[in-house]
């Protein structure tokens, strides 16, 4: 069966097709281009080799950045992609097509003329994102391996936050100012305790998850009912830990710009006893 016919091939990985209803969309795939003419069916039995994007506005950001990418550079980002859907095995937002090959190809540019940029929340991302970040690892393998170029660590982070934003639907921005916001509260609990938290401990690890979770429920406007008796007793057993915790999800509320419920301020303040019992 017949699911798009060509309209123009823009180099051999990326083509204009109009669907059976006439609407226009952009096949990618390695190699998908390759000898295509004006009015070539594309048939089912090809279309699992495709990435079919349909957002005119993204479409048009797509095109764009296709002059300034060679077709091997393409075919090793699109290939990327691939890996990406097989291991997340669920839709992605088909804005990682725009912001994955964006940001590889100023990357690797960066990388050829011998330039790099540090990225300050890898560890905070790693925490935050672990899937994304065993995802994101392979990625620049792949890229390394393919394009015979080295991309440091700090890479594996920014693309471990292009595959969650896809992953989750949502801008790339706002999942970066979470691993932003989480390092800030980091440096709060470290300077309170006059430590430097293992950032490979377990400890640590609940503590990100607690506070990722945290975040999504304050964004999504998720309510969480107070312990009134537990909140008693940790306001009298553990007072600095429950006014630090109290000052960190003010933080959240002043950075996310919505309301936090002071029940969070109980569930944060159990996770900071435990880390200042152990430092002491």
């Amino acid at each position: 069966m017949v699911n798009f016919k060509v309209k123009k091939a823009l180099n051999n990985n990326v083509l204009i097709a109009l669907t059976r209803d006439g609407e226009e969309v952009i096949l990618i795939g390695r190699g998908i281009g390759f000898g295509r003419q004006q009015g070539d069916a594309i048939v089912n039995s090809t279309v699992e080799k495709l990435f079919v994007m349909k957002d005119q506005s993204e479409q048009e950001q797509y095109k764009k950045l296709l002059p300034h990418l060679d077709d091997e550079t393409l075919k090793v980002i699109i290939e990327a992609v691939e890996l990406i859907r097989a291991r997340v095995a669920e839709p992605l937002n088909e804005h990682i097509h725009v912001g994955l090959t964006d940001h590889l190809l100023f990357a690797v540019n960066r990388i050829i003329r011998g330039m790099g940029i540090r990225n300050p929340f890898l560890l905070e991302t790693k925490a935050l994102y672990p899937f994304e970040y065993e995802v994101a690892t392979e990625v620049t393998q792949l890229i390394s391996r393919k394009l015979t170029i080295s991309l440091p660590e700090g890479e594996i982070g920014f693309i471990a936050l292009h595959i969650h934003s896809a992953m989750v639907d949502k801008d790339v921005h706002d999942v970066s100012r979470h691993s932003e916001l989480l390092a800030t509260l980091v440096r709060m609990i470290e300077a309170s305790f006059a430590i430097e938290l293992d950032k490979e401990s377990l400890d640590y690890m609940r503590l990100v998850r607690h506070i990722r979770y945290t975040i999504e429920r304050v964004v999504s406007g998720e309510k969480v009912d107070e312990p009134e008796k537990i909140a008693d007793l940790l306001k009298l057993e553990y007072p600095m830990c429950y006014n630090l915790s109290y000052k960190l999800i003010k933080i959240m509320q002043q950075t996310l710009k919505k309301p936090v419920y002071d029940a969070e301020a109980v569930y944060l303040t159990m996770h900071l006893q435990r880390i200042q019992t152990k430092v002491k």
